[in-house]
């Protein structure tokens, strides 16, 4: 009788370990799971806010070399308006030498 108590007592206690390792593995499944979700959530927004980033730098790119055109073009026009004036000043001043060289 007592060979078949310890021998019940050995089954069940085997069965017990074997339920609970199976739970144990289904926890750990599920936390590994949980754990890969988390990572695969955290890697996509990381990837999103990388390109959101780059999306901006190249605005901000686009709209410095749209202000660097316009000062550009800005500065081509002032050129332009001060070589006319250089040429009238230079143009008044050849025609008052020559009225004084006749004078």
């Amino acid at each position: 009788m007592r060979k078949f108590f310890l021998a019940t007592a050995t089954i069940l206690f085997a069965a017990g370990l074997s339920a609970c390792s199976e739970k144990a593995q289904d926890s750990l499944e599920n936390a590994g799971s949980a754990i890969g979700n988390d990572v695969s959530g955290s890697m996509e927004s990381a990837g999103d806010r990388i390109d959101n980033g780059l999306d901006r730098a190249g605005q901000a790119i686009d709209e410095g070399s749209d202000r660097v055109g316009a000062a550009a073009d800005n500065a081509a026009h002032d050129a332009r308006r001060e070589a006319g004036e250089a040429k009238r000043d230079v143009g008044e001043s050849l025609e008052k030498a020559g009225n004084d060289l006749k004078n």
